[in-house]
């Protein structure tokens, strides 16, 4: 048998989660205190020496203090995120923001210059597949 009994894991195994997730927290309000605008430089290194010297208290204090800006900078941040990734998309499929798409367009285009007579049948090709091409 062993000479650690199972009471001293468990308090082990709760210890080492609440260092994880104390650093978690940590790194945590380190970038939200540089991604925070509206604070100035020397406020944010006094919150920086405040987490480092005092470390638990620092941490608490500035949850408690900054919570809920930082929660809304988290969503700013993920919509910002979201919306950066809506206009890759537009833009890499050819679209425009209204769901029409630009080769759509110009193929229609295409055709009523066709049937209007300003193409001829074969630049009215040309130009068709090296729109889809």
């Amino acid at each position: 048998m062993s000479n650690y009994p199972m009471l001293n894991v468990f308090w082990t195994m709760l210890e080492f989660f609440l260092w994880i997730l104390w650093f978690f927290l940590l790194f945590k309000i380190l970038t939200d205190l540089f991604r925070n605008h509206e604070m100035k430089g020397w406020h944010k290194a006094l919150w920086i020496i405040f987490v480092i010297v005092l470390p638990f208290l620092g941490v608490l204090v500035y949850v408690i203090v900054h919570g809920r800006d930082m929660s809304q900078r988290d969503v700013q941040q993920a919509q910002q995120a979201d919306a950066a990734f809506k206009s890759y998309i537009r833009d890499a499929a050819g679209t425009s923001g209204s769901g029409g798409g630009s080769h759509v367009d110009e193929l229609s285009r295409l055709a009523q210059l066709h049937s209007s007579g300003a193409l001829t049948t074969e630049e009215y090709q040309k130009a068709k597949d090296k729109l889809l091409a």
